[in-house]
């Protein structure tokens, strides 16, 4: 029976919008088609007194005082039909209708008045009957009274309706009495399809850092017994698509625990009180279901330092929700189970309250990744594509320094719609590196009106730069360089950026000479000053600033560094004063300089070559580094790879002949070897430095 019940296909469900559709058409039909007889004719004093006086007027009836319907004899309806006057005039009811100016007393002499003058021309007629009457309103009427009254009545049915209706839809229901429940998808335990640190690449150190939580959740016990506490919480901090948030998921897998995931822009309502509310009601249904893992992604929405605008906002609703997260955390029962994981991009405007130990007590980086890590993120992306047998992904890895997690993605998703949009049968290594300029450079613009003297400019200010990088041993490789417009820009050189940790002021002043190129060959080469070096003078001036106001690489300013890591300075206010601004500039003036003057003498020694090298841009549009080899030799990055290897292997050859020298005594006696050194000079003068 329940089988048969549960097949019976329902009906559809009774709506009140179809009653309340059916009440709206019945108005409307009988506003249009309730009435059956004719309007009367619209009448004056002048023609009810003519009518009167013939003796045409059967009765008036008086409504409220002013509107009077006349009604004729039947004899004279029928003569006046063909009168032009009373054309239009109604046969059955009221035949005309006139107003009587309100006053009933003149209306009545006006009438008698009349009937005499009808009297004396020897108009025989009954004296006109004459009927005051008060009208009562029709439904209609009180139906336009009292619809505003309705419609109010209908609107407040369906919010308590939708409102009781959102109340029994659970925390996540969209009702005003559910305004107040935190909106957490939660991730079940039992599911088949949870991630674990198997499916996150990269990410090494941030793993081992992260696996302590693991496995606390795994073995709980065990700490609880040695009297250790539950850490608190972690914070994922790093650029955007680095991974953070797969990685707290991975944590989920890994412990098979619920994890509760909510974005910190969740918290934000317009109603006051909101966002605490929903921190409550957060934890306490993580609570109900722990051991768990709360995720709070983007928690620089409310994590913001509070007091910076108390002037502007003296109860703000994002520091009361911020108040009430930080209790929550400090408030948690020992060994509750309850592990909060945070992710944000923004580390230094958090409050330090939220920072501190005993809330979010680690605070794992989760970078960017390393050429290795790369290879293994494209291992992963890679996985769902068809690919050429001749790719090498170790050499995409290399090409995509500075990638995050996410970028990478995206470059195999583009690198797999230009092979469909070409028509291939396997992604090969040229789509991924056309994927790779599409991303970083922009879409070709192949047609864009360009003459032959802004291709000839264009070619040398790429030749320029190529050249100046392809000479100075701290600029990044050159990899190509081409003259097709992408995105903003009319060329571009696409250099392999090194992957260095700390810069030192030789490489910064390369670095300057390089960006500069471009400009100083327009200048010596063909003798114009053109917009095209905009993005390189930007980059030059923040670079000459940072050298100067940041890092401290100026005698002149000396060791200071006016750079804030907390990012809570006021943006009005300077640290430094105006002498100190003024020295800022001139240095940064002086290292531009020192750059431009390297950058003139390599291009003035290389007049010829960057010649060559722009001809052979305008014959192919893009050129490689073989090409450049070509005509410049080997690069100044070759030879002081080369020279490094040398005095590698001569210090390895001197290493080894001084390990021959050394007279080192071994003595075998079983499976023990005993190793003898020189014996020490007695005196430490005779020691070797």
């Amino acid at each position: 029976m329940a089988e048969n019940r549960a097949s019976t296909p329902r009906g559809p469900r009774f709506s009140f919008m179809w009653f309340w559709a059916l009440v709206a058409v019945g108005i409307i039909s009988a506003s249009l088609f309730g009435e059956t007889e004719g309007r009367p004719l619209e009448g004056d004093w002048d023609m009810i007194n003519g009518l009167v006086e013939n003796g045409c007027v059967e009765r008036i009836e008086v409504r409220d005082r002013e509107n009077a319907n006349v009604y004729l004899t039947k004899a004279m309806v029928d003569s006046l039909a063909k009168d032009e006057r009373f054309k239009g005039m109604p046969t059955t009811g009221a035949h005309i209708q006139f107003n009587t100016g309100g006053d009933v007393q003149d209306f009545r002499e006006q009438i008698e008045r009349a009937e005499a003058r009808a009297a004396e021309n020897g108009i025989e007629a009954e004296k006109v009957k004459i009927k005051y009457l008060r009208s009562e309103k029709g439904w209609g009427e009180y139906l336009i009274e009292f619809l505003p009254w309705i419609l109010i009545i209908l609107v407040w049915f369906f919010i308590m309706r939708s409102m009781m209706r959102g109340a029994g839809g659970g925390a996540g229901g969209g009702g005003l009495m559910n305004v107040g429940k935190a909106r957490a998808q939660m991730a079940d335990k039992n599911n088949k399809e949870k991630v674990t640190f198997k499916d996150v690449a990269g990410l090494e150190e941030a793993k081992v850092e992260i696996m302590e939580i693991v496995d606390f959740l795994k073995k709980a016990d065990k700490y609880k017994a040695l009297g250790a506490k539950i850490p608190k919480g972690a914070l994922l901090a790093g650029p955007p698509g680095t991974g953070k948030t797969l990685l707290a998921k991975a944590v989920a897998g890994e412990a098979n625990v619920p994890f509760l995931s909510i974005s910190g822009s969740d918290f934000v309502e317009m109603f006051v009180g909101v966002g605490a509310s929903r921190v409550r009601d957060l934890f306490e249904q993580a609570k109900k279901v722990a051991p768990c893992i709360v995720f709070i992604d983007e928690i620089d929405a409310i994590g913001r330092a509070r007091g910076k605008n108390s002037g502007f906002s003296g109860n703000d609703e994002r520091e009361n929700t911020l108040n009430q997260l930080l209790t929550e955390m400090d408030g948690f029962q020992t060994n509750t189970g309850v592990i909060v994981l945070a992710a944000t991009n923004r580390v230094d405007i958090l409050d330090k309250a939220l920072m501190r130990a005993g809330r979010f007590d680690r605070q794992i980086e989760v970078g960017l990744p390393d050429v290795k890590e790369r290879k293994e993120i494209f291992d992963v992306h890679l996985k769902r594509l068809k690919l050429d047998k001749k790719l090498d992904r170790e050499f995409l890895a290399k090409q995509t320094p500075g990638f995050a997690g996410a970028d990478i993605a995206n470059v195999c998703n583009e690198a797999a719609l230009i092979a469909a949009r070409n028509d291939k049968d396997c992604v090969t290594q040229e789509d991924f590196l056309a994927a790779i300029d599409r991303i970083v450079g922009g879409l070709e613009r192949r047609n864009m009106p360009m003459t032959a003297k802004e291709r000839r400019a264009t070619a040398i200010h790429e030749a320029g730069h190529a050249t100046v990088m392809w000479r100075l041993k701290n600029c990044d490789p050159v990899l190509k360089i081409t003259i097709i417009p992408r995105g903003r820009s009319l060329g571009a050189t696409w250099y392999l950026p090194e992957e260095r940790v700390n810069h030192n002021v030789e490489h910064f002043m390369h670095k300057l000479a390089g960006l500069l190129g471009g400009r100083i060959a327009e200048q010596l080469l063909l003798d114009i000053t053109s917009t095209g070096a905009i993005n390189d003078l930007e980059r030059t001036t923040k670079t000459a600033y940072a050298m100067v106001a940041y890092y401290g690489m100026s005698p002149k300013v000396g060791n200071i560094s006016f750079y804030d890591a907390t990012g809570q300075r006021d943006m009005f206010t300077k640290p430094f004063s105006e002498q100190t601004a003024v020295t800022i500039d001139e240095e940064v003036r002086r290292i531009v300089e020192e750059a431009v003057e390297l950058t003139r003498r390599i291009i003035t020694e290389e007049r010829e070559n960057i010649e060559r090298l722009a001809d052979l841009l305008l014959d192919k549009e893009t050129i490689f580094s073989e090409d450049v080899e070509a005509i410049l030799g080997k690069s100044a990055q070759q030879i002081e790879k080369e020279l490094n290897s040398t005095e590698e292997e001569s210090a390895n050859q001197e290493q080894k002949a001084e390990e021959v020298e050394s007279e080192v005594l071994s003595t075998n006696e079983g499976d023990i070897t005993y190793i003898v050194e020189p014996a020490k000079p007695e005196n430490e003068s005779d020691k070797t430095e």
